[in-house]
């Protein structure tokens, strides 16, 4: 079947390309991008006052499968995946049990195939049961589908083994991805250290218990060679360590969420439990030092962090609420918002932090239009205003501080291989079916 994207701007990192061009697809690979470009029998797609960029990568979510099925799966994941413009993830192996063999990890890719929405590539863990004594056998867990390594969820508070497990990154060629935390530090917070945590009586989790283990394991990196990766950085301080350890040519790179460039520890003051992650919203310094890493580039990629929470385990006194948060539907808006309407970067260099940049890092064949790519495509209207409310949401936990919040830029059609994965019924009038067309279906193939 051959699909013709016709009038969008098409914006693709990976070749520098930017201007009003056709995408041809065929067989669900990229053909051409080029100008005025015609094709018969095929499906056509009016994209403009569209973008049209590769389908978006995630790094960092949480899918709860196996184990925690009830707050999320593969399949309500990538759903959520598809509905906000991603067509690959990467899921972190904090699950039940954690995954740190081939069968589990060789689970995760079979199931991600399986329900065919999105890309799922799973992250193994760097320790045994994250317990961070025992280091896994990374190479067999490279073999079985892992394309990093990361106790996301806990840090690797041993010194030695994280040494190792980096020096085992230059055998493997995959990053060693810390969710860096000092424990000793953070132990018993709730939000962020600060005057808001003093008014409100939460205890706190300073800036500095980030900022330690940020500094450790880019010094770990620097003296192993080893391929390291920064979670989630959410203070000033930590991007200036990473700034400077690139400086000197580590081999480190690192991630931002939107919702530690959009929201401070202000936002807590309401006493929304969805306002609880891990690391905390923090100060205003800390929030624009985070969009100063991604506009100068010491920041390689958005990643959402998404982490659902069933509703009961969240509506619960803030002191005992879980930490996290979903990310994956409104990634794309707020970082239009935030970040492009805010004069901070470009539209192609945020959709480069979260296409190539992200698949970079993996390692995977993903965040290009280059002709003989997978036809993994995203259009989207920059303008599309719409609010996010609980019918939006298509995972099965809907813990976000941002239901009811007016957003602008919609994802409108979602592309895996070429086949809709999401389509936005403002799509409908915009396709084209060779032959007779049956408006009451769906008009690109499933």
């Amino acid at each position: 079947m051959k699909i013709l994207i016709q009038g969008g701007r098409v914006i693709d990192p990976a070749t520098e390309h930017d201007g009003i061009a056709n995408v041809l697809i065929e067989d669900g690979t990229i053909v051409a991008v080029e100008p005025g470009l015609t094709a018969e029998d095929a499906h056509v797609v009016d994209a403009t006052g569209l973008v049209v960029a590769p389908g978006l990568v995630d790094m960092h979510v949480h899918f709860r499968e196996p184990g925690f099925e009830y707050k999320e799966d593969i399949g309500s994941g990538a759903r959520a995946a598809a509905r906000g413009g991603f067509t690959a993830v990467a899921c972190m192996p904090n699950t039940n049990p954690v995954l740190d063999n081939e069968g589990l990890v060789s689970l995760v890719v079979r199931r991600g195939k399986e329900v065919a929405l999105c890309r799922v590539h799973p992250i193994a863990a760097i320790t045994k049961s994250q317990s961070g004594n025992e280091l896994t056998e990374m190479m067999i867990l490279k073999e079985a589908g892992a394309v990093g390594f990361s106790d996301d969820g806990v840090p690797v508070e041993s010194a030695r083994v994280m040494r190792r497990a980096l020096e085992y990154s230059r055998l493997t060629g995959l990053s060693i991805i810390s969710h860096s935390e000092e424990r000793t530090l953070s132990a018993g917070g709730h939000m962020h250290e600060g005057a808001v945590s003093t008014r409100l009586g939460i205890p706190g989790i300073p800036s500095a218990s980030e900022d330690v283990a940020v500094a450790r394991d880019v010094r770990l990196a620097e003296i192993t060679g080893g391929r390291l990766h920064i979670c989630h950085v959410s203070s000033a301080r930590s991007v200036d360590v990473i700034r400077e350890g690139k400086q000197r040519g580590v081999s480190v790179t690192a991630e931002a969420t939107p919702h530690h460039f959009t929201l401070t520890h202000e936002a807590v003051m309401s006493f929304d439990s969805n306002t609880k992650m891990n690391p905390p919203l923090r100060a205003e310094e800390d929030r624009r030092a985070v969009i100063a890493g991604l506009a100068d580039g010491t920041l390689d990629a958005i990643a959402t962090d998404h982490a659902p929470h069933a509703d009961r385990e969240k509506l619960v006194e803030f002191d005992h609420a879980p930490f996290g948060i979903l990310g994956l539907q409104t990634a794309l808006p707020l970082s239009l918002e935030m970040l492009v309407e805010g004069g901070h970067l470009d539209l192609p260099s945020m959709i480069e932090r979260l296409t190539l940049g992200p698949a970079r890092i993996l390692g995977i064949e993903s965040g290009t239009l280059r002709p003989g790519a997978a036809a993994d495509v995203v259009l989207f209207d920059p303008d599309a205003e719409w609010t996010l409310d609980p019918s939006e949401i298509v995972s099965k936990s809907h813990n976000t501080p941002f239901l009811g919040r007016r957003l602008k830029g919609r994802a409108l059609l979602t592309l895996l291989e070429g086949k809709a994965t999401w389509e936005d019924d403002a799509m409908r009038s915009r396709i084209t079916i060779p032959g007779n067309r049956n408006p009451g279906r769906t008009a690109l193939p499933a």
